[in-house]
Formats: C-alpha cells, sequence, structure tokens
C-alpha cells in the first residue's frame, strides 16, 4: 500500500510541478514585494492547513518575514498573505479573502478547485493555485478513495514558492 501511495504522490507532485510552474512563480514575486520593502509574508491555514504556516515560521529553514495570520492581526498594504485551503470553497479561507479583497491587499490562495461554486478562492486572490487533489490516492475494496494528502501538497507547493522567493530576495541582495 506503501508503495503505491508514493507512486501516486510522486505523480501529483509531478503534476503540481509541471501544471502549476508559473503560478508558483507568479506567487513568488508578489509575496517577495512584501519582503523587499517593509511588509510581512502572513500565512493563513485552514484546518489541517496550519501546518505549512508553522513549517514557514518555525522549521529549520523558515520563510524570512514570515508570520502566522492570527485573527488580531493588522494586515496593512505593504504586508501580502498566502491562503492555504483543503477546497478553493472553504468558507473560512472565503470570508479571509474576501476581506482581504475588500482592503486591496494582494494574496495568493492554494486550494483544490471546485468550479461548481461561486465566489471561491480562486475567483478573489491574485494568483490560484490548484492543488489538483479531487480525491484520495487510493482505491479501496468498495471502489471508494483514501489516502487524501491536502498538506503534503501544500507543502510541496509552499517549498516552490519559498525556493523561487530566496532565489529573487539573492538578486536584489
Amino acid at each position: 500500500m506503501l508503495k503505491m501511495f508514493s507512486t501516486q504522490l510522486t505523480g501529483l507532485f509531478k503534476r503540481l510541478q509541471e501544471k502549476e510552474e508559473f503560478s508558483i512563480e507568479d506567487s513568488a514575486r508578489l509575496l517577495a514585494q512584501a519582503v523587499a520593502g517593509d511588509g510581512k509574508i502572513y500565512i493563513y491555514g485552514a484546518k489541517e492547513m496550519a501546518a505549512i504556516g508553522y513549517e514557514a515560521v518555525q522549521s529549520q529553514e523558515p520563510l524570512r518575514d514570515a508570520a502566522i495570520l492570527e485573527k488580531d492581526a493588522e494586515v496593512a498594504e505593504t504586508d501580502r498573505v498566502i491562503i492555504f485551503s483543503r477546497y478553493s470553497d472553504d468558507e473560512d479561507a472565503a470570508a479571509l479573502a474576501k476581506s482581504l479583497s475588500e482592503k486591496e491587499i494582494p494574496f495568493v490562495a492554494v486550494s483544490t478547485l471546485r468550479t461548481e461554486s461561486g465566489g471561491s478562492l480562486a475567483d478573489l486572490a491574485d494568483v490560484h493555485i490548484d492543488l489538483k487533489l479531487a480525491k484520495g490516492l487510493l482505491p479501496d475494496e468498495e471502489g471508494n478513495r483514501f489516502g487524501y494528502p491536502a498538506s503534503m501538497a501544500a507543502l510541496f507547493v509552499y517549498y516552490g514558492i519559498k525556493f523561487t522567493i530566496d532565489e529573487i530576495l539573492a538578486e536584489f541582495e
């Protein structure tokens, strides 16, 4: 089972790399504006996606000028935000996106796109990265799917953005 999961996960990472490469680069450019200026990169993770924020601020290699977006945080126009959510129609993430959009604060959203819902993260974000995880990666005996690695896919995207931000900032220093 683990070998099959590993194979499926490798395929997912490859799809993300190939299909979201330009969105990852655009996201990094947008977020690097905060670091190059006097802003912060705020990270919001809905549900299990909170792990990405902790990786960004508490890991061995933290993202420069990053902070976890707390409920009482005052986000300034020099700041940038990245929202991680399992699906593009997550209510809490969409409410945050709407608030940021109304304040004209640029932000990136990372989630699996659900096209049947309107007013989603993808519609509001300056850049949206689709995690491409419509269902679990493994089949069970009844024909259902399980093994839904949303946070692993989001971490892969996060590292793509982080590495690109680091490259951008190295050019300016």
